[in-house]
């Protein structure tokens, strides 16, 4: 049926479960590195051990992004988002209980192949609420998951000061993610791929019977792109104001904190932004911004100047990675889950090697020229954001969701 305007209350119900599932997915997240210090002394790993251990999440992501693109395709996002949303609040539980490095890992790689998992389905379900009110609303999700790392790591920040240990942390946030998950399940919008291929005519709208364009490659390099700079400024923006600027351990911290900050301030914004000047200028000035304000808080070379250079780039990054993600998903709605695994999948390995390829320039060019490349790459997305044109259906196009029943 049409979700026309007798049906927003129902869209409205749609948007409020997508929020709530990058809520938990955020808090997820937020719990589990919270409670990675306890974890690494509970088992006495070393530096080294623990990052072993913290491979599974990025193998068990990866491999997750690369199921689930088919299973969204096939049987839609809503009947693939809720049962490994549910599943998020008990696999974080597990690892709090591993007697070992490899059962950690093992544990580590169950909890990322269902975030992974569900990082996709609910990016297709959020496109599946934009394609029905015809309206950008991406970068307001990818804020809300902002706040749920922040909930996450405080509420297990809390938990640690008081001397509980993470398997109680993990127990009592898994508790409120399955809470979160199960009302988000009443609320979702439902999507069904077959019948809207019976309902178009189309034999083609199988998931196998048909490859995307380069188009959506296109896409997955620029989430690459913009990953490598989030996953640069994580793990070197500190280090560059502390050892390189000379600046206090604690007025290093800032560096990350404004970068932080910055993005979830920008992706509140985006969506309006995203309809004042359309996802093309968007991403273009998004870019620039990035790259540009990076690039001049580095070579001025003061503390305060890298800290409001950071804060310019997780601004400019804000509105990218929502963007090209609605991108992906608008591109061929009956390909859309495996076109945001594909995007996904990139932009995750561009987040893993990040901090890999600018330690590795840091050793031969210095960390401060290093930290250059993610501001060409910023720079290098503001030059191909025509890639954000796809087609969008109009408002009410999208005749073949539904919302669950109550």
């Amino acid at each position: 049926m049409a979700l026309s305007a007798p049906a927003r209350p129902a869209l409205l119900r749609g948007r409020v479960a997508v929020y709530g599932l990058f809520l938990l997915a955020g808090m997820a997240i937020g719990t589990w590195t919270s409670r990675i210090p306890a974890i690494k002394a509970g088992l006495q790993l070393s530096d080294g051990a623990l990052s072993l251990g913290l491979l599974g999440i990025a193998a068990g992501a990866i491999t997750g992004m690369q199921v689930v693109g088919r299973l969204v395709d096939r049987y839609g996002s809503y009947r693939t988002m809720l049962p490994v949303a549910i599943a998020q609040g008990l696999v974080l539980v597990i690892p709090a209980y591993m007697p070992s490095l490899p059962a950690l890992a093992l544990s580590l790689f169950a909890f990322g192949a269902v975030n992974g998992t569900l990082d996709v389905a609910m990016n297709a379900n959020a496109v599946v609420v934009e394609r029905a009110s015809g309206k950008s609303m991406m970068s307001s999700f990818h804020a809300v998951f902002s706040v749920g790392g922040f909930a996450g790591a405080s509420a297990g920040g809390m938990f640690a000061h008081a001397g509980i240990s993470p398997g109680v942390t993990f127990a009592a946030m898994g508790a409120a993610i399955l809470v979160i998950a199960l009302l988000s399940a009443r609320w979702a919008i439902r999507d069904d791929p077959a019948r809207e291929a019976a309902q178009t005519g189309s034999p083609e709208a199988g998931p196998a019977r048909r490859r995307f364009g380069s188009g959506v490659l296109l896409l997955g390099v620029l989430a690459f792109c913009c990953m490598i700079g989030e996953g640069a400024a994580a793990d070197w923006g500190s280090v560059y104001l502390r050892d390189n600027l000379g600046s206090s351990p604690g007025f290093a911290a800032a560096a990350y904190a404004a970068f932080s900050i910055m993005m979830t301030a920008g992706r509140f914004a985006g969506d309006r932004l995203a309809a004042w000047l359309g996802p093309v200028t968007l991403v273009r000035c998004c870019g620039g911004l990035a790259g540009a304000g990076l690039a001049a808080g580095i070579v001025v070379g003061e503390p305060v100047a890298g800290v409001v250079g950071f804060g310019l780039f997780g601004a400019g990054l804000s509105c990218i990675i929502p963007q090209v993600f609605s991108a992906a998903g608008h591109r061929d709605p009956a390909q859309a889950g495996r076109a945001l695994a594909a995007v996904g999948s990139l932009g995750y390995t561009g987040f893993l090697a990040g901090p890999v390829v600018i330690g590795g320039l840091a050793e031969a060019v210095t960390l401060p020229h290093a930290l250059l490349v993610p501001a060409v790459l910023a720079l290098f997305v503001a030059f191909t954001a025509r890639a954000m044109r796809s087609p969008r259906p109009e408002p009410a196009t999208d005749r073949h969701a539904e919302p669950a029943r109550d």
